[in-house]
């Protein structure tokens, strides 16, 4: 069974929290900065970000009251759709770092293969924009660099296209109503680890019986079994919340241990139309 560590590490060495906080659709700048920092009190290290939450600002304000040392963190950002491209990338990456306050991120992803206005030329400009990704790697402004929303097809086609430096991360929609199965192990079979957005469902989908059995088993809350779940598959989960108590539950899922009929169990739950997101293919942007 996976050894579910606190951190683990990038094929470049860089070492990488194994529970991330996500920030998706926490828009109003006052609860924001008031949920970041306190996730950052509670114990969070590894905060997802991406331009297009339109919260950079937020969040840098929150590392600031913090007070947390910089080094101590582990930033994620994620390139705006519209910013793809050689050129518009490094600008969009110097105003990421320019909102956030930083010098640098630890992590910068291409946040989506293709739009709706790029089905022709998707392929082209996710080249170029992973040369400009290469170039701030190279230059030392990011430690790792990676992708989102990458279904298979999508990570074959990067790595054909002549890259010089694998992505380190694929980051997709990973909760036991719906993962990418085939996803997931192509990317760990190319050294790249995987994280998992929207990792709790909806909260009402959390009452489901399955769940809720399997928290009275093991003496934990629903959320807490299906972020253990997600850890013992060698995800990276990144749940979201704005609530202290939430935040610090959510951390709490170290101490027990599902065991193979659990997994089991909830590997059952995958169904095709279990996606919460977007799908890549079908893209609403």
């Amino acid at each position: 069974m996976f050894q579910v560590e606190k951190s683990y590490k990038m094929y470049n060495g860089v070492s990488i929290p194994s529970i991330g906080y996500g920030t998706w659709k926490i828009t109003d700048p006052q609860v924001g900065i008031r949920a970041m920092r306190e996730a950052i009190e509670v114990g969070y290290r590894h905060l997802d970000s991406a331009q297009g939450y339109g919260n950079e600002e937020t969040l840098g304000e929150a590392i600031r009251q913090s007070g947390i040392d910089r080094k101590e963190l582990f930033i994620t950002g994620k390139v705006l759709n519209s910013s793809k491209g050689y050129e518009s990338t490094l600008q969009a990456f110097d105003q990421t770092l320019k909102n956030l306050g930083t010098d640098y991120l630890d992590l910068y992803l291409i946040h989506w293969p293709k739009t709706k206005d790029t089905l022709d030329t998707y392929r082209e400009l996710n080249r170029q924009t992973w040369k400009a990704f290469e170039k701030l790697y190279d230059e030392g402004l990011v430690r790792a660099i990676g992708v989102s929303n990458f279904h298979k097809p999508y990570l074959e086609e990067l790595l054909s296209d002549n890259i010089n430096i694998k992505p380190m991360m694929d980051q997709i929609e990973i909760h036991p109503h719906y993962f990418e199965r085939e996803t997931i192990e192509f990317a760990k079979a190319n050294d790249m680890l995987v994280s998992g957005y929207s990792p709790l469902m909806r909260g009402g989908q959390l009452e489901d019986p399955v769940f809720v059995k399997l928290a009275q088993k093991h003496g934990k809350t629903p959320a807490q079994v299906v972020l253990r779940w997600a850890l013992q598959k060698g995800t990276i989960p990144l749940p979201k919340t704005v609530t202290r108590e939430r935040m610090i539950s959510n951390l709490d899922v170290y101490g027990f241990q599902l065991d193979q009929d659990d997994m089991a169990i909830l590997d059952a739950q995958h169904r095709a139309d279990g996606k919460i997101g977007s799908h890549p293919d079908h893209t609403k942007f």
